[in-house]
């Protein structure tokens, strides 16, 4: 199987260097049929299972970009991906907004969370910048717990789907196409922020911030950058699972989500996409498996 995944990843190197895009492209189109196979193939619930495989894709890409490329030890992610969920529901309930007007709005709120945690935790390491992230994740999972205009213990229900004139992504099938057109783009924006000099950047200052500061490169501003980044990440995929069908959140949405993501995804790094979102796949599985026993 790993022999599988090297051959793979070499040929899709191969396309890139005809052009940058061309894999990009060529994974697009291999994953158009994917819903209908698995639906007509599996059961429909599995295309479901893709939706949220590649909302994690999306949680972990940006996380990625803070902890894979910049080094910082963060573990509040999932508060981030709360308030993004629940901005983007709350928009599309009381103001009646569309979803193509409630999502960037979420995201701009998600990122200016990302702004005020990171601000303090510039200037935390280690343990000390985990646990200052930990206090930003449970502070926002025990606010949505507890008040009633953030869903409390009932939740948020009736989320309207999104929609583009009279065609409505309702279904598991056709909401994929969004999902997975959102993950794909995710992941070729944090390869393109890898490849820049802000790419480079980060990486300096993952392998010794000292020296990249003294390197010149502004170290607090670039922490900071990282965290604002991977924080725009967390509220698209949080506004993408408030609107996936059947369009309801709760708090207990978000247990245990970021676990899975630093656990399964961040030892592999970014080159993992594929191999890990397997993995991911097979987890959500047997959660489901176990929320039905219980």
């Amino acid at each position: 199987m790993i022999g599988f995944f090297t051959g793979v990843e070499a040929f899709f190197t191969g396309l890139s260097r005809i052009h940058r895009l061309l894999p990009w492209i060529l994974a697009y189109l291999l994953l158009l049929p994917l819903p209908y196979l698995l639906k007509f193939g599996i059961s429909e619930y599995y295309v479901d299972l893709a939706n949220r495989a590649c909302l994690f894709i999306l949680l972990s890409v940006g996380l990625n970009i803070v902890k894979g490329f910049c080094g910082q030890v963060t573990v509040g992610h999932i508060g981030l991906y709360a308030i993004g969920a629940v901005t983007s529901a709350l928009l599309a309930i009381n103001y009646q907004l569309p979803f193509w007007v409630s999502a960037p709005i979420a995201i701009l709120i998600t990122g200016l969370a990302g702004i005020i945690v990171g601000l303090p935790s510039v200037r935390l390491e280690g343990a000390y910048l985990a646990l200052a992230t930990l206090g930003l994740g449970e502070s926002v999972r025990i606010m949505i717990a507890v008040t009633p205009a953030f869903g409390s213990s009932t939740g948020i229900m009736m989320i309207p789907e999104p929609k583009i004139g009279e065609f409505i992504f309702n279904s598991f099938e056709s909401y994929y196409y969004l999902v997975m057109t959102c993950a794909i783009i995710g992941i070729y924006l944090s390869f393109a922020i890898l490849r820049s000099s802000t790419g480079r950047a980060f990486q300096a200052i993952r392998e010794d911030a000292i020296a990249a500061s003294v390197a010149g490169i502004n170290v607090p501003f670039y922490k900071l950058l990282a965290f604002v980044i991977s924080a725009l990440y967390a509220g698209l995929a949080g506004a993408l699972f408030a609107h996936m069908p059947p369009g309801y959140l709760h708090h207990n949405n978000f247990f245990g989500i970021i676990m899975v993501v630093m656990v399964v995804f961040m030892p592999h790094g970014i080159g993992g996409v594929v191999k890990q979102s397997m993995i991911k796949r097979k987890f959500i599985e047997n959660q489901e498996e176990s929320r039905g026993s219980a």
